[in-house]
């Protein structure tokens, strides 16, 4: 896949209508509708501003929960327009509906160095089914069409990739980044290439194991999914997550690891329990874990090993966690992890969801290269998917 696209810097947008796609799917409380985050409109900003500064007119979309096609009060994003109003300091002109008559008449007056918000795209039902009808309406109200939303670039949807068919099509600064640095992590890595992959299955990271045995120097596995490739080396891992129905897989992930002269890195120990709980008293176990005990984290031998692979990286990549992190006592390999990629002056990029989530919670975030805003979308992009929101772009 081509990472090399055009960004809003490549175009000229004054005086034009600008479609923003942008992703302000944000927590709300579900009593009162107030967001409780806002850290996704925040990170629109620099896009919204760089194109009101150059005079364009900003129609501004996004979809928000999963109304399903349709209407549904909760799920409006009046609030998100009343807050992306007070962050800009200036009037968020906000549309009732999506490409009805509202919407349509505020369009055509809306000037430059104006910005409105349409209604929840996925009000419409056709939006999620890339319909080309609804596509086209959609871009009949501007010129340009520039996309910011990372975490939705993984799906064909009619705002996502139908309306590059009818307009210019360039990225914002967000997918800009993301492009650029894992885009380069993935094709000319500074090596040593290490990756760290974490999480709960194995089936959920088969494809970026696939495609990162092609790339890295390092792999580690961490969480719920090496309990699996343990049990696939012999070892008993009592009542620890097992996906029965990949050790095959395993065994051929490892075997093809050692014939390609990639370290593959599993723990050696585990901080165990007797039951999935906060309150669960931990319990290390070396090598085999006992029939009555699951593994919740890695334990301190393999803390030290997994830090000792990425301290001399140049560059790693970090997608899931290593144990329970929600749970304290089970905490310790992630916030390890984390702090390891904090110190080990290499090119540092965390997939979204949850180690993008744990890298914040833990409070190393501003030490990391780069962290995805998107976690689906960072997880396919670490497949080598194409990805049909980056593909619709115009290439440099």
């Amino acid at each position: 896949m081509n990472y090399n696209k055009k960004t809003v810097k490549d175009i000229d947008v004054a005086g034009k209508k600008v479609l923003l796609r942008c992703d302000f799917n944000v927590p709300q409380d579900k009593a009162t509708g107030a967001i409780t985050d806002d850290k996704r409109i925040v990170a629109a900003l620099p896009t919204i501003q760089y194109l009101l500064e150059q005079n364009a007119a900003v129609i501004a979309c996004s979809h928000l929960g999963k109304p399903k096609g349709e209407w549904k009060e909760s799920l409006s994003l009046a609030p998100v327009a009343k807050r992306l109003s007070e962050l800009l300091g200036k009037d968020v002109i906000f549309a009732k509906d999506i490409i009805g008559e509202d919407a349509k008449a505020k369009a055509a007056a809306l000037q430059p160095g104006q910005i409105m918000l349409l209604e929840n795209l996925r009000f419409d039902k056709r939006e999620e089914k890339n319909d080309p009808e609804f596509a086209k309406e959609l871009s009949s109200m501007a010129e340009v069409y520039v996309s910011d939303a990372f975490g939705t670039v993984h799906r064909a949807h009619a705002s996502t990739a139908g309306v590059a068919a009818y307009l210019p099509a360039v990225s914002g600064f967000l997918i800009g980044k993301e492009l650029d640095i894992m885009g380069k992590a993935l094709d000319d890595p500074k090596r040593p290439f290490v990756a760290v992959l974490g999480g709960a299955k194995v089936s959920d990271k088969i494809n970026v194991i696939n495609n990162l045995l092609e790339k890295a120097d390092t792999i580690i596995i961490g969480g719920g999914m090496a309990y699996t490739f343990k049990k696939a080396q012999g070892y008993t891992i009592g009542q620890s997550l097992l996906e029965a129905d990949k050790l095959d897989y395993a065994k051929d992930m490892m075997a093809k690891a050692e014939a390609k002269g990639v370290k593959f890195l599993l723990p050696v120990d585990n901080l165990c329990a007797a039951e999935f709980s906060a309150d669960a008293k931990p319990v290390l176990a070396e090598g085999n874990i006992p029939d009555d005990l699951m593994g919740m984290d890695i334990g301190p031998k393999t803390i030290a090993a997994f830090s000792d692979a990425v301290k001399g990286a140049g560059t790693v990549v970090w997608n899931g966690p290593m144990g329970v992190f929600e749970f304290p006592a089970f905490a310790e390999g992630t916030k390890a992890m984390a702090k390891a990629l904090a110190e080990s002056g290499a090119i540092t990029i965390v997939g979204g969801g949850d180690s993008a989530a744990a890298v914040e919670q833990l409070g190393f975030a501003d030490k990391m290269t780069h962290i995805s805003t998107g976690g689906g979308a960072s997880l396919e992009f670490l497949e080598g998917k194409e990805l049909p929101g980056v593909a619709c772009l115009l290439d440099k």
